[in-house]
């Protein structure tokens, strides 16, 4: 445990010129989750900030990126705060201190962020202003003590945020993660972390008037793309290839040639998950139609000339579909799709495979988690999947679950969340035991949702500790070409792969950029997303 749960009553520290929703936020989360008194104090020092620049920055991005949308960057006056208002740190038993300037000689013991070495949100807001995403660390001020101790650390995902506003939300948003973890004496475990070494230079009034022209600049460019693009536009590529040659022994998209699984125009498809019965090649995977964007599980099932026959949809909820996760275990066949929306971890078992499904169980219930996906391994049965709560990005938080057979009771990993990082922590498809060691695929979404897969080895896994190691970081290129990538899956001989390409919403336009983009073979010219039918196994 890294903080034991003693403290009743924590101050917050914080800059008149700094106050917002999210002070608020903060005060609310931690009464509730630790059960603490809390006080906000607002110091009337200098923030440091460019105020009122920074101010009109803010505001005009709630008109033009949000259209009005509450932030938790919105400020707020300290009678705002209710009775979190307090005016002296009192006889408080913590400090938290989210100044620019840091309290130099406490008294009692502080915690204190920083991102990328820099203090409050003069230093966040100047990261981000930059183009840096910042490293958050959490450390513990004692007083006596030589130098404080690092309790916790983390990179959010920045794939949702709108602006710099939003951007600070985000990090926010798992910086309450840290601190009511390390305040409950649970959970971030892992030791896991990058070094970034990105330098930044201060910010001038003049990099918050060229911030504001090229956000006006990019929301046109962006409305005119969506004008005319469908975005974003996933594809599946797949291969016929032996295991000495696949990505994992390669650690790179290169070898046997990928074949791109045609789609309509108007849809797309990714996430493939492959899977082998009877010597019959299957592929599962996401249909997402752009008119709706909502997506549902389909398959394709390989015919007697080695190519894919026709889709067909599978599984449709009241909410999207992603992510069909699917494998055999205790004599089924099972998927466990992704739905998020739906507040719950629903497993499924195949009633007539391929093309009935019924749902089975509920592995676990109000949680918004992300493509989950299962290993068998040190006798125990492991569950990762991605966790959000409502505000920040879908990517960067990871969770644990444990149990001794598929049906549960599924128990939480000691260490939730074991890892918050935004190039470490979503899953990307199935995980694998090869040479003794147990690996993982996982996205890399530092510049974007999707923008590439990473290659992990787990070092340590059980009820307590959780350790992995990146060894290969893999962008889209020759082998592969286009923007994005996100899924990488095997199984026997088949090999999956997605990516993300720019698709016009006009047919033969559509048709002409792939012969541009793909410099690969195409699959056999099939019919797209079709009724059901049938399909046999």
């Amino acid at each position: 445990m890294n903080v034991p749960p003693q403290f009743s009553r924590i101050a917050i520290l914080v800059e008149r010129d700094a106050l917002s929703h999210w002070i608020m936020a903060l005060a609310k989360a931690l009464e509730s989750r630790i059960g603490a008194e809390i006080g906000v104090v607002v110091s009337d020092l200098d923030g440091g900030s460019n105020e009122p620049a920074f101010g009109t920055l803010l505001s005009l991005e709630t008109l033009v990126l949000r259209r009005g949308r509450a932030c938790w960057s919105d400020r707020i006056t300290p009678d705002c705060l209710g009775k979190y208002r307090q005016r002296a740190i009192g006889n408080a038993d913590l400090i938290i201190d989210l100044t620019a300037a840091g309290i130099a000689s406490p008294s009692i013991p502080i915690l204190r962020p920083s991102f990328q070495d820099r203090l409050g949100e003069t230093g966040l807001a100047g990261l981000l202003l930059l183009g840096i995403t910042p490293e958050i660390v959490v450390e513990r001020i004692d007083p006596g003590e030589d130098a404080p101790r690092e309790l916790a650390h983390g990179v959010a995902s920045l794939e949702a945020a709108n602006g710099i506003g939003g951007g600070m939300e985000a990090v926010w948003s798992r910086l309450l993660l840290m601190f009511s973890a390390v305040l409950s004496g649970q959970g971030m475990v892992s030791p896991m972390r990058e070094t970034l070494q990105q330098p930044a230079r201060a910010v001038r009034r003049r990099d918050l008037v060229r911030y504001s022209a090229k956000m006006l600049a990019t929301t046109a460019a962006r409305a005119a793309y969506r004008l005319c693009f469908h975005g974003p536009h996933w594809r599946i590529g797949w291969r016929i290839t032996d295991a000495a040659n696949d990505v994992w022994s390669r650690r790179d998209l290169a070898g046997a040639t990928w074949n791109v699984l045609r789609d309509p125009v108007d849809h797309f498809y990714a996430d493939p998950f492959p899977f082998i019965r009877d010597s019959r090649r299957f592929i599962f995977f996401e249909a997402l139609d752009h008119r709706t964007q909502k997506g549902i599980i389909a398959c394709t099932a390989f015919g007697e000339d080695g190519k894919p026959g026709p889709v067909i949809p599978i599984i449709e909820e009241p909410w999207h579909l992603s992510y069909p996760f699917v494998f055999e275990a205790e004599g089924a066949i099972w998927m466990i799709p992704e739905s998020s929306l739906s507040g719950q971890i629903t497993l499924y078992r195949a009633a007539d495979f391929p093309l009935r499904w019924e749902r089975h169980a509920t592995l676990i219930d109000n949680v918004e988690a992300a493509d989950a996906t299962i290993v068998s391994h040190g006798g125990k049965l492991w569950m990762f999947a991605v966790t959000r709560e409502d505000i920040g990005g879908y990517s960067d938080t990871l969770a644990i679950w444990m149990a001794d057979r598929l049906a549960g009771p599924w128990r939480p990993h000691g260490g939730n969340p074991v890892l918050i990082h935004d190039r470490m922590a979503r899953p990307a498809g199935n995980m694998l035991h090869r040479g003794g060691a147990l690996l993982r695929p996982v996205q890399d979404c530092r510049n974007g949702y999707g923008a590439g897969l990473g290659l992990a080895r787990i070092t340590r896994l059980d009820e307590e500790h959780f350790e992995q190691v990146v060894e290969t970081w893999l962008k889209p290129g020759p082998g592969w070409p286009g923007r994005k990538l996100h899924t990488l899956n095997r199984f026997g001989d088949l090999e999956v792969i997605d990516g993300g390409v720019f698709r016009p919403k006009w047919e033969r336009a559509a048709r002409f950029i792939d012969r541009i983009y793909d410099p690969v073979r195409h699959g056999a010219d099939r019919p797209g997303l079709n009724a059901p039918q049938t399909v046999r196994a």
